[in-house]
């Protein structure tokens, strides 16, 4: 478990795994930005049941209040085999916790988890232009822009721009 301020992130658990389907496919709770496809619930169980959705270079945590609350979820995966580098994908699922610093803490909670214990350089984020709430909590957890990739990302029927944003091992670990 990483523990934060406000939140506390922690593997997946069997007893977590209907409530965490239901927030799957509850495509109203995304919001405008995040993808919408979704997987079958045996899919979804029997990814859970070969590694808790922990894997070597892809992973996901759960966000839990004190209370013992799921607040929404956070992961992990490598982008291309010949990059050095991890994206992150985050979900607060209710609205009325959106903008709590939820998404921030988890953030910063296993960038510095992944840089401890990875061998991995880079962290990105990749979020749409419209997102001004990611790109703030990119901006408040040290990543930096780095461009535009033009027409990368296709959700809601047509095809989206996208702002990439990394932070590097350095500027994290052994920052000057």
């Amino acid at each position: 478990m990483l523990n934060g301020k406000t939140i506390i992130l922690r593997p997946v658990r069997d007893t977590d795994i209907d409530l965490l389907y239901t927030y799957h496919t509850d495509i109203n709770n995304r919001g405008a930005f995040f993808p919408r496809g979704i997987v079958a619930q045996p899919t979804f169980r029997n990814r859970f049941q070969e590694d808790g959705f922990w894997g070597k270079d892809d992973g996901m945590l759960v966000m839990v209040s004190p209370a013992g609350e799921i607040l929404g979820h956070i992961e992990f995966f490598k982008t291309v085999n010949y990059l050095d580098e991890y994206e992150l994908s985050y979900q607060v699922y209710a609205s009325e916790s959106w903008g709590k610093g939820i998404t921030t803490e988890a953030v910063t909670l296993l960038v510095r988890y992944l840089f401890e214990t990875k061998r991995m350089n880079r962290i990105r984020l990749v979020i749409h232009p419209g997102n001004t709430a990611s790109r703030r909590v990119a901006e408040k957890c040290g990543f930096r822009h780095e461009g535009t990739a033009r027409g990368a990302w296709y959700n809601n029927g047509r095809h989206h721009n996208v702002e990439i944003y990394a932070i590097l091992h350095d500027e994290v670990i052994n920052p000057t």
